[in-house]
């Protein structure tokens, strides 16, 4: 996995995937757990449908959708709660779908479980059910909702594997748990907007207070704040809220809440939380304020965006992927895997930030420092910060 999450992490700095296109510069380093050599995936033998569209380094250049010879479709990804289209968490995990389908022919589809944000495990079990009749040998869950489905699923089709993207074991060897430490990207992005000098923060997160990425994102980005700020000597205000996120939507009351901060000095807001960030850029381009984004290079959505807090979602994916189809799959079933700084899975965008005030150089070394385990960062899931030496939460519910 070392060379491979590398040398997808810098393919996908070239295109700017939007959705997890990791564009970080950072030193090349691998998983403990992972083999020497990147895989060559290539089936056992030919599949009987290819995808319709060609091979690409780019997902947006691969259909969402394809019609396969046979009706059946060996890649299935199970979307998590908001839109396909939602230029974060769900769209980067289908991209790693599409590349992978797209350079190895195989076929592949995307389910949306009934009842969109409203979805239950029922909804959920229903999609995975209709994804391994359609022939899915593979399948692909994203979003630590999908664990009641994922149990259900994985206990009825013992002879498909199951790529849990935010995940963890949940006592199925067909089921993997693929994590990030989002800590360690939420930290750079914190750490990058104090030194560009800005001290009027916000964080707008997902799920309630009750998703563990958002929750390590935005507990990462406090840590890194206070970090620049005692280094910068500053002080530093942070409003902090998961309030109108709990369905990673957007919503007028969303873009409301954001404008009142923007209004009342906030300069910058770090919004965690999928379609949740259609509402804070909208705000932001309102009332000239600026926007982190998150999970992938979000700067092509929106002028706002200073940097986003990134993390390998569609080079994890195609990793977890090719594991089955290469017959390794006993490395990464019945297990969990975190990915962080050490795999090149987490970082900013240096090719695209519009920050002036510190030099990639600089951020080099700081990545360089986090994936050697010499700046301490807690992975603690945090849903109402306390105030720091230099940084002081305005907690709003």
């Amino acid at each position: 996995m070392k060379k491979l999450i590398a040398m997808l992490l810098a393919l996908v700095m070239v295109v700017g995937l939007v959705a997890c296109g990791n564009n970080a510069e950072a030193p090349e380093a691998a998983p403990e757990a992972a083999p020497e050599a990147a895989p060559e995936a290539a089936p056992e033998a030919a599949p009987e449908a290819a995808p319709e569209a060609p091979a690409s380094t780019n997902p947006d250049d691969i259909a969402d959708e394809m019609t396969s010879a046979d009706g059946k479709y060996q890649v299935a990804f199970i979307t998590d709660v908001g839109q396909l289209k939602d230029k974060s968490f769900n769209q980067g995990t289908y991209d790693g779908v599409k590349l992978y389908a797209a350079a190895n022919g195989k076929s592949y589809k995307y389910y949306q479980p009934a009842n969109g944000n409203e979805a239950t495990d029922d909804d959920r079990i229903d999609a995975m059910k209709l994804a391994c009749e359609n022939g899915a040998e593979v399948v692909v869950a994203a979003g630590f909702m999908q664990e009641g489905a994922l149990k259900a699923a994985a206990e009825a089709y013992p002879n498909v594997n199951f790529v849990f993207i935010d995940g963890y074991p949940i006592g199925f060897d067909n089921v993997a748990g693929i994590a990030f430490q989002e800590d360690q990207s939420g930290y750079l992005a914190g750490y990058a907007t104090v030194m560009e000098g800005y001290t009027k923060l916000g964080f707008m997160g997902g799920g309630g207070g009750t998703n563990p990425a958002c929750q390590r994102f935005g507990y990462g980005f406090l840590q890194g704040a206070e970090a620049a700020a005692a280094e910068l000597g500053v002080k530093v205000e942070m409003n902090y809220s998961w309030a109108y996120g709990a369905a990673f939507s957007a919503s007028p009351e969303l873009q409301a809440m954001a404008t009142g901060w923007y209004t009342n000095g906030t300069e910058v807001i770090f919004c965690c939380g999928g379609s949740m960030f259609q509402s804070v850029s909208a705000a932001a381009s309102a009332e000239d304020g600026l926007v982190v984004g998150v999970d992938v290079d979000q700067s092509f959505e929106s002028p706002a965006v200073i940097t986003s807090a990134m993390k390998g979602l569609a080079d994890a994916t195609q990793w977890a992927i090719a594991k089955h189809y290469d017959g390794a799959w006993a490395e990464i079933g019945g297990t969990s895997t975190s990915l962080g700084a050490k795999d090149n899975a987490v970082g900013l965008p240096t090719a695209t930030w519009s920050l002036t005030g510190w030099s990639i150089a600089d951020y080099e070394a700081l990545f360089a420092k986090i994936a050697a385990g010499e700046v301490e960062i807690s992975s603690e899931l945090v849903t109402a910060p306390e105030s720091t030496a230099n940084v002081t939460v305005n907690y709003v519910e």
